[in-house]
């Protein structure tokens, strides 16, 4: 962690990139911040393969998550500034939560969800990893799991940890904007934070913070098309899906290939959901992986055997990337075509041709006016109104479609 400076007996402080000076509290949630579930997290980057459109996109998931509790802990500061009771215990609880609601990700982002552990999603390992950490700690993490789980009384705090509004996405706009450098999806978090309010059992936003909130919803549309879902960052990950699916091909083929413990151990084994809930060896296996595994194994395959391997391999790390190109709507892609060129320029079969390009739609929605976590805003007459209908700049269509691009990614040949 950066730069560490001890508080007799009431935690550390961080100097954080993006806010300056952050505590982390002593005592339990010390010890969760120094637990080797939370501290793997140092070694996962929060971007993915991002990087390689944005070369500064090199921070953590850990600072991400301690980012995120700091705006956690401002946010308990500001309710209970307007008389909402939240008890010391309760604080706690959901601050645990949020520093634990990334502990499930897996090396790259999603791209072990695609491949190698496709029966269970990052959400369901933070669970699991959660339970496994109060049973260590006597229990002192069950505030912490009801409230992930929405199942605590109070429920807005479980949506400062998960809801169209959380501290989670405050904090990866504000980072991943800040080391990327992509300025238009900076957001004013500290402004939200001032406006938070709590109507009903529900987390709302004060009416003098409507314009921060439509910053907000722009930012994170704009975030997601320029960096999240950047057509090269998409093409990259494809790529990456392909070698580990190649390596788990041949592997179970009876090929030997390199390979931590961790990883071969995906690669050889279908893992059921049931096995990953029971916290036996495929549990162990995931917490022994993290993006120093797959970069390792990569770089070794380079040299394999296999055609399709190796050529995968080395495009990745020579950056000799995938590229996209857009399908508009109506347009058809002849894959036979582009099949044969790979048949005819690698030498390799119909079925191994499909490592080299794949075609594929990828979408995101800004915002969803009728889930049951909505972005209310509160008036001073007490009145509530949706975000969708109180903003008078956002097109409430917009906001609601889901905008979806479709690609052709293939490697250059």
């Amino acid at each position: 962690m950066n730069a560490l400076i001890g508080l007799a007996n009431s935690g550390k402080i961080i100097n954080d990139p993006v806010f300056g000076f952050i505590n982390i509290p002593g005592g339990f949630l010390y010890d969760i911040v120094q637990h080797p579930v939370f501290q793997r997290l140092h070694r996962i980057k929060q971007l993915g393969v991002s990087s390689y459109v944005y070369p500064g996109a090199q921070h953590t998931r850990m600072q991400h998550s301690l980012g995120a509790m700091h705006l956690t802990a401002e946010a308990v500061k500001q309710l209970r500034s307007k008389g909402h009771v939240i008890t010391p215990a309760e604080e706690e609880g959901v601050l645990a939560a949020i520093l634990l609601h990334d502990t499930g990700h897996g090396p790259f982002s999603h791209v072990l969800e695609h491949t190698v552990i496709p029966s269970v999603s990052h959400e369901e390992i933070s669970r699991v990893l959660m339970e496994r950490i109060d049973a260590e700690m006597g229990g002192r993490l069950r505030t912490a799991i009801s409230i992930f789980n929405d199942t605590y009384p109070k429920r807005f705090l479980h949506q400062l940890v998960s809801s169209q509004l959380d501290m989670d996405r405050l904090d990866y706009l504000r980072r991943d904007s800040f080391f990327t450098g992509v300025v238009e999806g900076s957001i004013g978090a500290a402004r939200i934070i001032k406006m938070l309010n709590v109507w009903n059992d529900t987390l709302v936003v004060e009416a003098k913070g409507i314009y921060s909130i439509e910053n907000f919803l722009v930012a994170r549309r704009f975030m997601y098309w320029q960096v999240y879902l950047h057509k090269t960052s998409v093409a990259v990950e494809r790529m990456l899906v392909n070698i580990l699916r190649r390596a788990r091909e041949l592997m179970r083929g009876g090929l030997e290939l390199f390979a931590s413990p961790a990883l071969m151990y995906f690669l050889k084994n279908d893992v059921t959901r049931e096995e990953f809930m029971s916290g036996g060896d495929a549990l162990e296996s995931f917490l022994a992986l993290d993006d120093s595994d797959i970069i390792s194994a990569i770089k070794v395959w380079r040299s394999a055997d296999d055609k399709v391997l190796s050529t995968l391999c080395s495009g990745f790390i020579d950056r000799r990337l995938f590229k996209a190109m857009r399908c508009d709507e109506g347009t058809e892609v002849c894959e036979d075509e582009w099949s044969r060129r790979y048949q005819e320029v690698l030498g390799v079969d119909s079925v191994l041709a499909r490592y080299f390009f794949s075609v594929d739609t990828v979408s995101s929605k800004a915002y969803s006016p009728d889930a049951d976590d909505r972005i209310l805003i509160l008036y001073n007459d007490g009145t509530i109104k949706d975000i969708a209908t109180a903003s008078d700049m956002l097109d409430v269509d917009v906001l609601r479609s889901r905008a979806e691009k479709r690609y052709l990614f293939y490697m250059p040949v």
